[in-house]
């Protein structure tokens, strides 16, 4: 797809123009208890109300609608295919769609992605193309994919349009709470966060951006401290397979010029931060949504100053394996 490849603020609001009509402007909703826990007022931003259960469907359509928009001022017909490679969210909002603009979808997804996030792409009408549970799986056959079909890559994180779409849910965050102080992202390729810190810091720079991650998929952390792109090594083991892929090339230079700092937590942080929002909020969070308010209650926020009162926090998306529950069961033997 053409375009910048680092989206500014002009883009993002284009995204809002265009997706307007289109998603749900999602609620922000509070917790009593989760404050007190916090010891500051959170805010969650619940994008797994989202169409298609997660904030996806705002960078997946975008990037489709932008497409279409191009061909129609260039006097031609819509895209052969579009082609995407995604742990199932991506998938999920690019095969919605593309469905909906009557644009045929390949969707390359990793086979070990929740069986729950497949069915829901073949459900919009996508064809599913399986690969290996890493990076480089992933993008070789969705290049191999894009030859076969003569079809459009719309990378899930990487792509520009992706980007801007996302960053709308900064806009809304800054509209629906003008006091807050913090954001709080989970981060997995990058796109997201990318997005809402192109808006955040074009808009507020007061208010602070930063990236929660797994430390079993820390390649964004080892970034950061590094000071160049570090991806990472091997494909990582986690309860978060939503934020398993690594940073990329242009995402990488919005985190490192945009993003305050990066949080990390463990396995176990994420568990019991997915199940208390299940407990105490009745939100039917994905773990990847975990990861952020697991880091909002880590020991290494508690360092944060206390000026930053407002933290709104990204529930990204809903999309949970309910037959892989099994971490629940063990998670509530260590409990007894």
């Amino acid at each position: 797809m053409a375009g910048p490849l680092r989206p500014g603020l002009a883009e993002v609001r284009a995204a809002e123009r265009r997706l307007r009509g289109r998603l749900h402007r999602t609620p922000l909703l509070t917790s009593a208890g989760l404050d007190r826990l916090a010891g500051r007022r959170l805010l969650f931003k619940c994008e797994l109300f989202q169409r298609t259960g997660s904030f996806k469907i705002r960078g997946a359509l975008n990037a489709v609608r932008s497409l279409v928009e191009e061909s129609e001022r260039a006097g031609g017909g819509l895209p052969r295919a579009v082609v995407t490679h995604s742990s199932g969210n991506h998938g999920q909002a690019l095969a919605c769609a593309a469905q909906a603009e009557g644009i045929p979808a390949y969707i390359v997804v990793p086979r070990t992605a929740p069986r729950c996030k497949q069915a829901a792409i073949r459900a919009y009408g996508a064809t599913l193309v399986p690969c290996e549970p890493s990076d480089e799986s992933r993008a070789e056959t969705a290049a191999r994919v894009v030859q076969e079909t003569g079809g459009v890559l719309v990378h899930p994180n990487q792509e520009p349009a992706v980007m801007a779409g996302q960053g709308t849910i900064a806009l809304e965050v800054l509209e629906q709470a003008p006091e807050v102080n913090a954001v709080v992202v989970p981060v997995g390729g990058g796109g997201m966060i990318a997005g809402i810190a192109v808006a955040i810091k074009a808009l507020r720079p007061d208010v602070k951006v930063f990236a929660a991650e797994p430390r079993n998929a820390d390649d964004c952390y080892q970034s950061k401290v590094r000071g160049e792109l570090t991806p990472n090594l091997h494909p990582p083991d986690t309860i978060a397979d939503a934020v398993k892929t690594s940073i990329g090339p242009n995402t990488w230079p919005i985190i490192r010029d945009l993003v305050d700092d990066v949080l990390t937590v463990s396995e176990e942080e994420i568990k019991r931060a997915t199940r208390l929002v299940w407990e105490r909020m009745k939100l039917l969070i994905e773990p990847t949504a975990g990861v952020g308010v697991a880091a909002v209650l880590s020991e290494q926020f508690q360092a944060i100053p206390r000026d930053v009162e407002n933290v709104c926090i990204v529930l990204c998306g809903g999309n949970v394996d309910l037959s892989s529950l099994t971490w629940l069961t063990e998670l509530l033997g260590k409990a007894e």
